[in-house]
């Protein structure tokens, strides 16, 4: 049995391509679990994202066994463009659009000093509720705006790769991080939810 320990994703795409179908099966494996991540991130419901991940791996078998890849060394950005697709073509589908006003201003970058965080136990537990309240806040934004903050500060994308997933002008990015973070502010005041991390 071959071993693709080391082999590049986009390597084991073209030996897929090739007839390899074991390099497709160690390609699943290896972004399955971030990808369903992202996709059930969006859709927040188990059973339309593991629908809208079996479809994202047909288009990607489909279009790898049609030569659609090239091997640019950014295979897992092309996957999520795929799943990115196949999320909008649901949700237009359901034609399920949300739009929400807003009128402040918010920042979410005290989120990064969450990874930092593991000495003093009782601002740990605080910040863990703070997470957990954001997280609640950041479900009911809509989907354009919760994608956009997912990619912006779980995957850590630049707002320009961030355009070139979901298909739209990097302005169009800008603007529904800012709108969602208008949102989780306004949230978090009427809820009197603090947004800002504790140091230790």
């Amino acid at each position: 049995m071959k071993n693709f320990e080391g082999v590049s994703d986009e390597a084991l795409a073209l030996l897929y391509v090739k007839g390899d179908n074991r390099a497709f099966d160690e390609l699943l494996s290896r972004t399955q679990t971030k990808l369903f991540t992202y996709i059930m991130f969006v859709v927040r419901d188990h059973d339309i994202a593991d629908d809208i991940f079996q479809e994202t791996f047909v288009k990607v078998i489909t279009k790898l066994q049609q030569g659609l890849y090239t091997d640019s060394g950014k295979f897992q950005f092309w996957i999520t463009r795929i799943a990115h697709n196949c999320i909008m073509d649901w949700y237009r589908q359901q034609q399920s659009a949300h739009i929400v006003d807003a009128n402040e201003e918010n920042d979410l970058q005290n989120l990064k000093n969450a990874s930092v965080m593991d000495s003093n136990k009782e601002a740990e537990m605080i910040n863990e509720q703070i997470l957990i309240d954001i997280k609640k806040m950041m479900n009911t934004l809509p989907a354009p705006q919760r994608e956009v903050v997912y990619m912006r500060y779980f995957q850590q994308l630049s707002f320009k790769e961030i355009a070139d997933l979901t298909g739209v002008s990097i302005n169009t990015s800008l603007g529904r991080m800012r709108y969602a973070l208008i949102n989780l502010r306004k949230m978090a005041k009427d809820n009197k939810i603090e947004l800002a991390l504790c140091e230790y």
